[in-house]
């Protein structure tokens, strides 16, 4: 064991005392070596998923989940516009609207997830409008629940997006 030195500005340099270890007794067994264990299950998990998702087969070019054709597009396009208009022209008495509200943020989610990605949709004026309506709806009934009246300002906004979304539609658009 080396020696350390401390060094003051006055002083000549001194050694350090050396630290003694404890003696041991001598009815001390001694600790076998610990043996040598398997990597833990997560690493050898990791490495062999490593090697799958690497492999060949994996890297080929993976062609995009594309949702659907131009006929079913306009088929669920439609549906969400029929849809939101019969909700929103529900009266707030009418004791179905609740449901009604439920089955129109279910399918407008459903549509939403379906068309948002395809990117030859997001350019369309159809999408944009329905897309911007169902934000409009879903954001007001979120934040003021389900059987608060939609304000006439809003509702007839929304009822314009959606006839300019069906000309749209029947364009191609």
């Amino acid at each position: 064991m080396a020696s350390t030195t401390v060094l003051t500005p006055t002083s000549k340099p001194q050694t350090l005392p050396s630290i003694k270890s404890r003696p041991t007794t001598a009815n001390a067994t001694p600790q076998p070596l610990p043996l040598k264990q398997p990597p833990p299950l997560r690493r050898h998990f990791l490495t062999l998923s490593a090697g799958c998702i690497l492999s060949p087969l994996f890297l080929s070019p993976l062609t995009p989940a594309f949702a659907s054709s131009d006929e079913e597009y306009v088929k669920d396009a439609e549906y969400v516009i029929t849809k939101v208009r019969t909700t929103i022209n529900m009266d707030k008495n009418d004791p179905n609207i609740a449901t009604a509200v439920a089955d129109l943020r279910d399918a407008s989610n459903n549509w939403v997830a379906k068309y948002r990605r395809e990117k030859a949709l997001i350019g369309k004026a159809s999408f944009r409008d329905i897309y911007s309506a169902l934000n409009a709806v879903s954001g007001h009934y979120i934040s003021f629940g389900p059987t608060a009246p939609i304000p006439a300002k809003r509702k007839a906004r929304i009822l314009e997006e959606m006839d300019t979304a069906e000309k749209a539609l029947s364009r191609g658009r």
